[in-house]
């Protein structure tokens, strides 16, 4: 994570996650927001690939620097 806050997977409780495992995301692909200070951050992805795992629960509180995907680059 790059900051300290609250990890969403979807823009709204009833809207669908922006990723699931599996999924293939490119460069630049909204993976989750953080909620930081009641600003919505998206995080967006940083290399093209696959999404191997979803490492945090939606709604958790994630810390500075804690991964949030693990992700295999193609």
């Amino acid at each position: 994570s790059p900051m300290v806050g609250t990890f969403y997977r979807s823009a709204s409780p009833t809207a669908a996650s922006f990723v699931e495992e599996g999924a293939t995301v490119k460069e630049g692909d909204t993976l989750c927001i953080i909620e930081a200070m009641k600003m919505m951050n998206e995080i967006e992805a940083e290399l093209d690939g696959k999404i191997v795992e979803i490492l945090v629960a939606n709604e958790s509180a994630v810390e500075f620097g804690q991964p949030l995907f693990l992700i295999e680059g193609v």
